[in-house]
């Protein structure tokens, strides 16, 4: 039987930028997912024809095969595409789903990622069942809706369970966001994220033209002293601990990666990024959906073959601080580990794209080390959660 390993040979993002006021506040999800897929294959080398297929991430952005309208866009005619959504891991579980076809020996080149314009989603409404009213902006749920785990408002489902029923206070939150906000700047600073991102010309709506290749939502301003000025999202609720500032941004951007078998890779004499040795989703009730990452990262170990002291670098996704913080805790985690170069909080969480920006970002992180083992989970609303290993070898 003929064994076969995935591997990733390039990869390319967008910068992020701030919904709604942000430098691609008018910049579409197709043309987002567009260029980060033509740019991925650029730099892999490959030739379009041998791409066998395109997955792309895609949430609350109102459905269509996006990965085969950026495959067309992109000169990939010959690939089809497909329309990942597992909400926030909607970027990861493409990735997921590509390395799957390569180890199985369906295909031997697949573009993954995610893409969301946050900006730009439409609004959909539906017609109320049993009644003649309309429902204005209409957002699918992941769950039937208890007071618990409202559907539209992830500050209580996600933020703010997990902070209580892992006794995580306000003060721990803004310190976590605090220390994302200056991990991303300094990341900004020496360069950590240049080799990830690839500039995109962005037309104004005053006409002018820039060049947009540094992410834009970290704040160095930040301070413990402002973040903890800032009022709860829900007053009204006795000590609630959640605030914009130890939340994830609204926020737009685009990622993708190319992953090949390594026999391929081989052939065409790519330099194999990173190994993609193992993953494992979970579910949990929706009220405990920030504290899922728990039980995804141990089960994506135990496939592996590895444990938690194996582990060079992680990363954690920060839908808000208190995720992080819990999976920290529970699992006994070195912090100094977890998002080095900021998350959620500082850098944005374009939802669907997230996934596959933490992919990119640690795997350049570990080459700059050295090379090692490093996890990628995230929650995702409903009660889910997902965690991907990646083994990167030293740079040739």
């Amino acid at each position: 039987m003929v064994s076969h390993e995935a591997v990733i040979v390039s990869g390319a993002r967008t910068a992020i930028g701030t919904a709604y006021k942000g430098t691609l506040a008018d910049v579409d999800a197709l043309e987002l997912g567009t260029g980060a897929v033509a740019e991925a294959v650029r730099r892999s080398g490959l030739p379009p024809e041998v791409v066998d297929d395109v997955v792309l991430g895609e949430s609350l952005y109102g459905g269509g095969a996006i990965g085969r309208y950026a495959a067309i866009e992109a000169g990939l005619v010959n690939a089809p595409g497909i329309a990942h959504n597992r909400h926030c891991a909607s970027g990861l579980a493409a990735l997921q789903t590509a390395a799957s076809s390569i180890i199985a020996g369906m295909d031997r080149v697949v573009v993954a990622g995610g893409v969301q314009s946050s900006s730009t989603a439409p609004r959909t409404d539906r017609r109320v069942p049993g009644t003649d009213d309309w429902e204005e902006d209409w957002l699918a749920p992941s769950h039937r809706e208890t007071p618990d785990a409202p559907i539209r408002d992830m500050t209580i489902t996600v933020g703010w369970n997990a902070a209580v029923k892992a006794g995580i206070s306000r003060e721990d939150q803004d310190a976590w966001a605090f220390r994302s906000h200056r991990r991303a700047v300094a990341g900004i600073d020496a360069g950590s994220f240049e080799e990830e991102i690839f500039p995109i010309e962005v037309t104004r709506r005053d006409g002018t033209r820039v060049t947009f290749a540094v992410d834009e939502h970290p704040r160095r301003t930040s301070t413990l002293e402002k973040l903890a000025s800032l009022k709860p999202l829900h007053p009204e609720i006795e000590n609630f601990s959640i605030t914009a500032g130890n939340s994830a941004g609204v926020n737009d951007g685009a990622a993708a990666l190319v992953v090949t078998d390594r026999s391929f890779a081989e052939e065409r004499g790519l330099e194999p990024l990173a190994v993609v040795r193992a993953w494992a989703s979970a579910g949990v009730p929706p009220a405990d959906t920030g504290l899922a990452p728990s039980l995804a990262i141990p089960k994506a170990l135990d496939r592996a073959g590895l444990s938690i002291g194996d582990v060079a670098l992680w990363e954690i996704n920060e839908a808000f601080a208190s995720v992080p913080i819990a999976a920290v805790r529970d699992l006994g985690l070195d912090e100094d580990l977890v998002n080095v170069l900021g998350s959620g909080c500082s850098l944005g969480h374009p939802v669907a794209m997230t996934g596959a920006r933490m992919v990119l970002t640690l795997t350049h992180e570990l080459r700059r080390r050295g090379g090692g083992v490093g996890v990628a989970a995230m929650c995702a609303g409903g009660g889910m959660a997902t965690a991907l290993v990646l083994d990167v070898p030293a740079p040739a």
